[in-house]
């Protein structure tokens, strides 16, 4: 999972910290290798020339993953409207969920990891199998 210095990035140190404790949810492990994670955070603005790099750490991934968009610059590029920016992340990924504001609530960012959390615990195995998931990464253009 990892953020760069950004709003986000400081709003995500904060719900690490005591008063919002992470850890609460199972979540306090953290691991800054594709290899070890199953979850993607996006956070923060994200030029066009790291669409690519981000969509090879996504399928360096191991699955079943999931991708968390945190803030208004990562979902819909903020109020950064320029050539040089990726105008959402789901033009490069598939996104499950989105975490809204900028910078986003350590609330709003605790209720996404809750509703990645809903996902995982009742995903069933079939749907990654699924011919409308795969035809989904397809059209990503990932194998």
């Amino acid at each position: 999972m990892p953020f760069a210095t950004s709003c986000c990035g400081i709003e995500f140190m904060s719900t690490m910290a005591s008063h919002y404790d992470i850890g609460r949810y199972g979540s306090e492990r953290l691991a800054f290798t594709p290899r070890q994670c199953d979850l993607l955070m996006v956070m923060g603005t994200i030029s066009k020339k790291m669409g690519p790099v981000l969509r090879q750490v996504y399928v360096q991934m191991a699955e079943p993953r999931w991708v968390l968009a945190v803030g208004a610059c990562a979902s819909s590029g903020g109020i950064f409207d320029s050539y040089s920016v990726l105008q959402g992340i789901d033009q490069v990924v598939p996104v499950d969920v989105y975490v809204p504001g900028c910078p986003p609530r350590p609330e709003a960012f605790l209720d996404g990891l809750m509703r990645i959390q809903d996902l995982v615990g009742k995903e069933s195995l079939r749907r990654r199998n699924s011919d409308h998931y795969k035809a989904l990464l397809e059209s990503y253009g990932i194998q």
